[in-house]
């Protein structure tokens, strides 16, 4: 007996369906709405994750203020605005306008939107679990340091074989641009790449994307590696303070010795700022750096200590910091509190039990000194009284903990010799950073009175995001933006200023030639051999000057030190 109609209809339902919603999906408004629907659902389970995760969401309780007298004109302002453009604070030298005329990044940026523009997104897909990029071969040198500390530097040798159409094609492309499109244009040798990663170390996936694309544009890559990170061996029971550049330092003049006619920059991830930062302030016009970038920087060091950080991402900091002492705990417990090191719950506790003499004679009188026999670590390396003379000279005042938490950032505040920078400097930032305390508090005077900082930033971006759009699909089948850029935007931005800021030394090093005054010595900082440096000096407690309130008469003499100003360097230091 044949079986009843509705059975049959009730049979075919699902089949039905799904050739309905196919016939439906055809049509734009019900397309439309189809997408709508499933953003607000996507958009309601994210809030419930934020709430669950206790991640901020209210974007606009970090805007940025108006500084008192600024008169807020365009990119060249000091208002710093919520729009879709990104805005360049700086002091309206002629390197900011010659970086706004020909910097075609600057430009607004098609940044993502929602969900790939979420900050929270961009933040952990940009350190943690972004695409990977493991087509790029690393070789590793270990420099000795002058106190028997050992860091690591990781230079790009190629890439691999999954890589090489993808190669050929950039190259295909890059023979199509113009003369003035990559730094190496303006070099006999192509110029060097620093990277510095985050304070906590560690290769992550914005960095690796940044090499990639560094290599591409006919960079020399390497990666600074502070001691005991990233494998990088211990070999004194002395880790590297927030904003201490020795290291650094000897890092770079390694670098500069080996490749002595290369220009060498320098870029800074995130909380790796703090050593770059500090390195050109202490150095001033005796670095062998030409230009540096830091992307999402510390500007404030002891303020992004203090300031709560959402529990994701300070417990996943404290975490990677607490793996790489307890590696290490039986060398370190002679020197230290391990146990109440490693029982911290703030970033703040932890790096004051480290480096702070307050924190450490807390329990340290009534503990016994424990062997470090077959440790690989000198434990009295820690101790000024077991240093060569020569290297507790070196140290000046890092050879001895520093007495409280105010000393502590004294000599290790990243901003604390801005005055000295003598090579241009440009911060990208982000108004909804959620690792950042707010926008408000950034050192906006700073970027307005000095020739040599520019600060660029964004609404949205995220800690070290920055994801440009993708394709999009249009009603006819079509993408909206087949000629559009994906990536990350601040990559573009760095590699491009490189190459504006060396295009503009050449210019003035011309010109000033042609004047019979050269101008050569700044735009070869990084060729330049210079053995007879003077010592360090004792570093000065205060940030920056502070702000004064200018007459007319002020104004126009500070009009006419501007015209008058050049990117000339001395060398008297």
């Amino acid at each position: 007996m044949a079986p009843p109609v509705w059975d049959c209809l009730f049979a075919l339902l699902p089949s039905l369906f799904l050739f309905l919603s196919c016939l439906a999906r055809r049509w734009p408004t019900v397309r439309c709405w189809t997408r709508l629907a499933v953003s607000a659902a996507s958009w309601g389970l994210w809030l419930i994750t934020c709430l669950i995760l206790e991640l901020p969401l209210d974007k606009h309780s970090r805007t940025w203020i108006k500084e008192a007298g600024s008169p807020g004109t365009g990119l060249l302002s000091g208002l710093v605005q919520t729009s879709g453009e990104p805005q360049l604070v700086c002091k309206p030298t002629a390197l900011a306008k010659y970086l706004l005329q020909h910097c075609g990044s600057l430009a607004k940026p098609r940044l993502a939107a929602w969900p790939r523009g979420d900050p929270h997104l961009q933040t952990l897909s940009s350190l943690v679990c972004g695409q990977p990029s493991n087509t790029l071969q690393f070789t590793r040198d270990h420099l000795l340091l002058r106190d028997g500390g050992i860091v690591a530097l990781d230079w790009a040798v190629g890439t691999r074989l999954g890589e090489t159409d993808r190669w050929r094609k950039w190259e295909g492309r890059k023979e199509h641009q113009s003369a003035g499109k990559v730094l190496g244009c303006f070099t006999l040798t192509p110029p060097i790449l620093l990277l510095i990663p985050q304070f906590w170390g560690g290769m992550t996936s914005h960095l690796k994307a940044l090499c990639h694309q560094a290599t591409r544009q006919g960079f020399y890559v390497v990666v600074f590696h502070p001691r005991g990170t990233a494998g990088c061996p211990l070999t004194t029971a002395r880790l590297t303070e927030f904003g201490d550049p020795a290291d650094l330092e000897q890092a770079v003049a390694y670098i500069h010795s080996r490749h002595p006619s290369s220009v060498l920059v320098a870029v800074s991830e995130g909380s790796g700022s703090g050593v770059l930062l500090s390195y050109l302030g202490e150095c001033g016009s005796g670095t062998y750096l030409t230009a540096a970038a830091a992307i999402s920087p510390v500007l404030l060091g002891q303020l992004w200590f203090e300031t709560a950080m959402p529990p994701v991402y300070r417990w996943g900091a404290l975490f990677h910091r607490k793996l790489q002492l307890n590696r290490y705990a039986s060398s370190f417990r002679a020197v230290l509190d391990v146990d109440q090191a490693l029982s911290c719950s703030s970033l703040r506790d932890f790096e004051q039990t480290l480096f702070c003499s307050s924190a450490q004679h807390q329990q340290r009188a009534s503990r016994p000194p424990v062997s470090s026999r077959n440790s690989g670590l000198s434990t009295g390396a820690h101790s000024p009284q077991s240093l060569a003379p020569s290297v507790a000279w070196a140290l000046g005042e890092r050879a001895y903990p520093a007495k409280d938490w105010d000393s502590y950032w004294d000599r290790n505040e990243p901003l604390r010799d801005a005055d000295e920078v003598a090579v241009p400097v440009l911060c990208i930032c982000s108004c909804d950073d959620p690792l950042l305390p707010p926008a408000s508090t950034l050192p906006l005077t700073l970027f307005q009175s000095n020739h040599y900082f520019l600060l660029l930033l964004t609404e949205k971006g995220g800690h070290c995001g920055f994801t440009l759009e993708g394709r999009e699909e249009t009603e006819g089948g079509k993408t909206a933006n087949d000629g559009a850029e994906e990536g990350n935007w601040s990559h573009i931005v760095v590699l491009e200023y490189f190459r504006i800021v060396a295009d503009f030394l050449k210019r003035e090093e011309r010109d000033g030639a042609s004047c019979g005054d050269p101008l050569g010595e700044y735009s070869q900082a990084g060729q330049r051999n210079r053995t007879n440096k003077a010592p360090p000096r004792r570093r000065r407690p205060n940030l920056m000057r502070r702000p004064r309130l200018q007459t007319p008469e002020q104004s126009s003499v500070d009009a006419e030190e501007e015209e008058n100003f050049t990117w000339k360097r001395s060398y008297t230091r």
